[in-house]
This record gives C-alpha cells, sequence and structure tokens, in this order.
C-alpha cells in the first residue's frame, strides 16, 4: 500500500536526514514546521500524522541519555587515560595527585615499547585487509551473489574504506573498541544517494548498561556538536532556541590544541526500536536541545516501515579482547600499561642516579675559606682563599652507583611487555642468536603472530556484519540502476549495471490456485585477506612449487592428486582441485584426438602404399604402433573407394597392407 497515497504527499517530498545525521556532511535538511498546536493538519498543503515524538518525549529521550552516560562514565575515563599513554603523555596520568610544582624538575621518560606494540599489530592488520565474497543460498541467486561481490569492493572504494578500516583498528588498539557506522547518504551523487561508511567515537554513543550486544539495546544515542549557525541554515524553526550549553555534557579529550566550543550544539541522533505487526521496526529521531528535528514516527513515510528495513542498528562494534557485561573491550593499553610503567619509573631512577653521578657536588663548610664562585667557574685558572686552606672547607660528594640487577629488573620488565602484547622480537624481525635460515626466521615470525591473526578474525567477523548491512541498505535504496567498474578475468576493466531488482521481495506466483507467498534472497559473506603478509605469500608459493614437484598437475596421476587433496586443508583448495580436473579432462581430449588421428593416418598409409604418417605420428606424438604386423585398423571396401581406392580387393590394396605390415613390424 502506498501511504503517499493516502496522506497526499509525495515520497520524494520527504524531508528525512540523510544517513541518521552522523556528520554535517550529511546533515538533515529542515522539515516543514508544525502548527503551534502541534497536532496533525495541514503542512505545506500536505496532510501530516498526529504529533507522536514531541517534547514530553524528547524529555523522556533526556532522561534516558543521561542514565546511559552515567552507566559508560567508566569506560570513557579509561579511553580518553588511555590516548594519553598512546601520545606518550602518561606521566601525567602516573603523576596525577602531586604537586605540579614539585615535579616540573623531574626525569621523565617515556619510551615507547607499548607504542612499538600497538604500531606493530596495526600493521598486521592492514597486511591482511579484507575482502568480501558473496555467496548465495540458493542456486537461483548466484549470479546475483556474484555481482555483489563485484560491486561491493567498488562501494567499499567509494568510501575510501582502506582509511576507515585503518582509524578504526587505531582506536581499537587503544581502546579496546572499533565501531563502524554504515548509513544511507540521499545526498551523496548529486542527490541520487549512496551508502556512507564512518568510523565512530565511542565516546558519543551511549547505550543500555548490561548488555553484551549492541542490537540488544533499547535505545542507541549518538551525539555531535554542530555550528549553531549551519543549524540554523538548515532549520530555521531553530531561531533563538540554541544557546550551545549541551557541549559540556560530552566527555573530552585531552587536545594538544585549545578547542573552542562556543557557538555550538548538541545535536542527538535517536535511535529505539519498537514491535509493530509482530516485527521489530526502528526507528529515528534527530533533537536539539528539546526541539525535534525529524522523527520517522511523525513521518508518513516511514511511520510503519521504520527508518531501514533491515531493522538493525546502523552500527557495527568490533571489540579486542570481550568483556562481560558491555559490548566493548579492552586493548594493548589496558595490557601492557603496568608493564610500561614500570619501565619508565626504573628509567626515572636510573637517569637520575646517571646524572647525579655525573654532576659532582661537593659540600662546603659555612665558616670555609675558599671563594665558592670561583671553584665552581671551571674557566678560573685561580681560586682564592682567606688565610690557611683547610682540607675539610670543600668536600666532593661521593656517588652511589646502582647495582646492575636495577637494570635487569628494567629489563626484565621490557620482555614482559614485549610477552604480554605478543611483541617479541621475532615478530618485528630480530632473530635470536643461532637462527640464521631464512625459511627458520620466516616461520618462527609466523608462529609469533598468534595474536594478530586472532585480533584479524575477529575484524572479519565485524568486517562481514559492515558487508551485511550494505547488502540490506543496496536492497533499500538502489532502485534505479547505477553503473559500476569492476575487474574483469585478466585483470581487464568492465562497466555493468545494477539495481535491487533481483534481490528484493519477490512474489512466488501461484500455483495450483495456491498463492506460493513472497521470498527474500539472502545472501552470506566469506572474508578472504586482500593483501596478505610477505610469509603468508611465501608459505602459499613454497606450498604451490610442493604440490607440483609431486606431480599433483601431472594429468597422468589425476586420480592419485585427487584423493590426496581431498584430505588437505589449505587456502584455495577449491581452485587446485579444479585445475586438476581440468588437466584430467584436457589429457583425455588430446588421447582421444590422437587415437582417432592414428586411425586415418594408417588408413592413409594402406591406400597410398608409400607413405609412412602412422609412423611418424608416432614418434612425434610418443605413442606406440600396434606390434605383430596386425592391421591397426580395418577398412571397408566403402571406405577404401571414399579414399580414392578403386576396390577393397585391388591388388596395389594387398600390396600397400604387406608394406605396412613389414614396417611396423619389430626388427
Amino acid at each position: 500500500m502506498d501511504l503517499s497515497k493516502i496522506f497526499g504527499r509525495k515520497k520524494e517530498n520527504s524531508q528525512a536526514p540523510a544517513g541518521g545525521g552522523m556528520t554535517p556532511e550529511i546533515a538533515t535538511q529542515p522539515v516543514a514546521a508544525r502548527n503551534d498546536d502541534g497536532a496533525g493538519g495541514a503542512v505545506d498543503g500536505f496532510r501530516v500524522l498526529s504529533e507522536v515524538i514531541g517534547k514530553e518525549e524528547i524529555q523522556k529521550a533526556q532522561l534516558t541519555l543521561q542514565r546511559y552516560k552515567e552507566g559508560k562514565a567508566n569506560l570513557e575515563q579509561r579511553i580518553v587515560e588511555n590516548e594519553q599513554w598512546y601520545k606518550l603523555r602518561h606521566w601525567e596520568c602516573m603523576r596525577s595527585g602531586k604537586n605540579s610544582e614539585n615535579t616540573k624538575s623531574q626525569v621523565e621518560p617515556a619510551s615507547g615499547w607499548l607504542f612499538n606494540a600497538i604500531a606493530n599489530k596495526h600493521a598486521d592488520a592492514m597486511d591482511n585487509f579484507p575482502a568480501p565474497n558473496v555467496l548465495p543460498r540458493e542456486e537461483g541467486d548466484k549470479a546475483e551473489a556474484e555481482m555483489l561481490t563485484s560491486i561491493i569492493p567498488v562501494i567499499l572504494q567509494q568510501n575510501d574504506f582502506e582509511e576507515v578500516y585503518d582509524n578504526v583498528w587505531d582506536y581499537k588498539l587503544k581502546a579496546g573498541t572499533g565501531v563502524y557506522g554504515v548509513f544511507w547518504d540521499k545526498e551523496k551523487l548529486n542527490g541520487l544517494g549512496d551508502i556512507t561508511i564512518t568510523k565512530v567515537d565511542i565516546i558519543n554513543l551511549f547505550w543500555e548498561s548490561g548488555i553484551t550486544d549492541i542490537q540488544r539495546s533499547r535505545n542507541l544515542f549518538h551525539v555531535s556538536l554542530q555550528d549553531n549557525d549551519q543549524l540554523l541554515g538548515q532549520y530555521p524553526q531553530l531561531e533563538g532556541k540554541l544557546n550551545g550549553s549541551g557541549a559540556a555534557d560530552i566527555t573530552k579529550y585531552i587536545y594538544d590544541d585549545s578547542v573552542d566550543t562556543t557557538g555550538k550544539s548538541l545535536v542527538v541522533d535517536w535511535y529505539y526500536k519498537k514491535l509493530q505487526g509482530g516485527r521489530t521496526v526502528l526507528h529515528y529521531c534527530k533533537y536539539v536541545n528539546e526541539e525535534v528535528l525529524f522523527a520517522t514516527e511523525n513521518d508518513p513515510q516511514f511511520a510503519e516501515k521504520g527508518w531501514y528495513d533491515h531493522g538493525l542498528y546502523p552500527f557495527v562494534f568490533d571489540p579486542l579482547f570481550s568483556v562481560e557485561g558491555t559490548p566493548c573491550g579492552f586493548g594493548y593499553i589496558d595490557v601492557g600499561k603496568s608493564a610500561q610503567e614500570y619501565i619508565d619509573r626504573g628509567n626515572q631512577a636510573i637517569m637520575k642516579n646517571m646524572l647525579a653521578n655525573a654532576s659532582p657536588r661537593y659540600f662546603i663548610r659555612a665558616d670555609g675559606s675558599v671563594n665558592e664562585a670561583e671553584y665552581a667557574d671551571q674557566t678560573k685558572d685561580f681560586i682564592h682563599v682567606d688565610g690557611n686552606m683547610g682540607q675539610d672547607s670543600i668536600m666532593p660528594v661521593q656517588g652511589k652507583p646502582l647495582n646492575s640487577i636495577y637494570v635487569q629488573v628494567v629489563d626484565k620488565k621490557i620482555d614482559e611487555l614485549k610477552e604480554v602484547t605478543g611483541n617479541r622480537d621475532i615478530s618485528t624481525g630480530g632473530t635470536s642468536s643461532g637462527v640464521t635460515a631464512a625459511s627458520a626466521i620466516a616461520a618462527m615470525q609466523e608462529a609469533g603472530s598468534k595474536l594478530s591473526r586472532d585480533g584479524n578474525k575477529s575484524a572479519y567477523r565485524a568486517f562481514r556484519r559492515v558487508c551485511i548491512l550494505v547488502i540490506e541498505l543496496i536492497r533499500q535504496f538502489y532502485d534505479l540502476p547505477r553503473c559500476f567498474r569492476v575487474m574483469g578475468d585478466g585483470g581487464a576493466a568492465r562497466y555493468v549495471q545494477y539495481s535491487n531488482r533481483n534481490i528484493k521481495l519477490q512474489h512466488q506466483g501461484n500455483a495450483f490456485g495456491q498463492d506460493m507467498g513472497y521470498r527474500l534472497p539472502l545472501f552470506d559473506v566469506e572474508v578472504t585477506a586482500q593483501k596478505q603478509s610477505a610469509y603468508s605469500k611465501l608459505s602459499q608459493n613454497e606450498l604451490a612449487i610442493q604440490l607440483y614437484n609431486a606431480g599433483f598437475f601431472n594429468p597422468q596421476m589425476a586420480d592419485q592428486a585427487l584423493a590426496c587433496l581431498d584430505v588437505m586443508d589449505f587456502d584455495r583448495k577449491q581452485f587446485v582441485i579444479e585445475k586438476v580436473q581440468t588437466n584430467q579432462t584436457l589429457m583425455q581430449m588430446l588421447q582421444q584426438s590422437q587415437q582417432r588421428c592414428m586411425q586415418l593416418a594408417q588408413m592413409v598409409d594402406m591406400l597410398s602404399g608409400k607413405s609412412n604418417l602412422a609412423g611418424a605420428l608416432a614418434a612425434e606424438g610418443g605413442m606406440q604402433l600396434p606390434a605383430g604386423g596386425a592391421d591397426p585398423v580395418q577398412v571397408s571396401e566403402e571406405g577404401a573407394q571414399a579414399l580414392g581406392a578403386e576396390s577393397a580387393e585391388a591388388e596395389n590394396v594387398k600390396k600397400a597392407k604387406q608394406r605396412v605390415a613389414e614396417s611396423t613390424a619389430p626388427v
């Protein structure tokens, strides 16, 4: 049923926000102002629903938002503090509570062992950048799955997803959880609209406390600061209602620069789920202070179906190390900050001792006769004294060198940090004593990267959910065909057009007077590494060489090779099996062709009586002719006549047979 016909409103006139208002670039267009009474009535000549979301509902939402904010206060504090550790500003956290005047002259070495561990984990993640492979659940959807496999990477590339993936991994390693936002932005492509994928800061997200799956939260809020003048340009009804006081409600990072938040207001994107008609519907509301800018329940176009047809929050959480009772996890800074702290405190003590012993100091008697200024000035060749110079007037302070055990303790703490973060020397290219072979080093690096592979598996699961949301947005919004440049076989570019016509809800028709209902094509997403590490490529190449040396690609050994491959497990195994089967089929076709050519050559030799085509063909192809002078082929009289012989019983034919038999008989 078309709701626009009932309410007298065209769909294209809907003033829905573009993609949930995540950023100013995808901000909403102003909705038509309501009547002063807030009730349903005529607005700009269109009939609208009665107001479902008003000031009272916004006030309740604000109370819920405040409760959610109090529930994640500890998480926000940890994220802000971890950012300081990542920037090597952790002494500001370690000396918290002390008198800053007494710490100005302190030696505060900030070693980068923890930073190095994070940088190496990030490098491992980018070495294994994911690529999607869409698989159908029914045979009839195979063509659509292949098209989606081709166009989803193009959509990701248009969103600079590699940079988004990079930023999410950075945030994930520091804060413990990365978050993707997958939205529909109707302003893209000059108003045609397209999918937007962004990194989302957890500081700006608020959800129900105590849940581990973000989709189980009753409400989900995203807040952001936007300039008042920009908001007024988009929503004139906000004139005189923006005070900018909401900026204090957001937890802020400790920036190096001075960040001015005056003249900005807090914009809230409120997502919530309701049960309507036996299904869960995702609704959306955008508001500033207590002013509703847009609400799906107030709009006839979205009142029944909700914001997104998939009914899911458009956020994907990717925790590094999971924690019960929250969708967020903890990262490597939380794991290694204790060891890093004692490394720096140990270095601080060692550096203090070094500086104390390197700079000589002296005890001077109050009644001493030595001129202290001249004594301290190393450029003075003469030092004046009064009276007799006492031996005890100036006495050097004897420094106390540190025992080597303290340096060993610091080294042990460094080793501890490497162990707990999985960043041992072999993982970063270093080697142990006695290990010099390249293959041994590569094998040790692969064995030492288990933590990185585990983190990549977690990231692939989140990437799979991102791709599923992308498919659902394609299903909902790609009504008009779009052109994509995809890479075909052999790296050749080809241009295809695609719409959602074949993946939308499809009516099955009638059979024997029964309505067969509707069918919705569903797909699975398999994730592979688009960019692999050097060791992964090396091991894959070595495996291919081993299979070649073992004769797996020899067509004559195809049966044995297939039996062996059946019990093996490695990447792209199916591709190798297909190659072996193809080689076997080609060999069988070649053998059949050779047999036919040999038969024809023997017939020609028998009829001509002079040629030896069969022998030459056998020598060239490595074949053997029948032994014992037996006729290699029987030629009928009709066949002989067809090849130019006068009669099968002709004398020249008999002589030709005899010569062929003699020429092919073994010596």
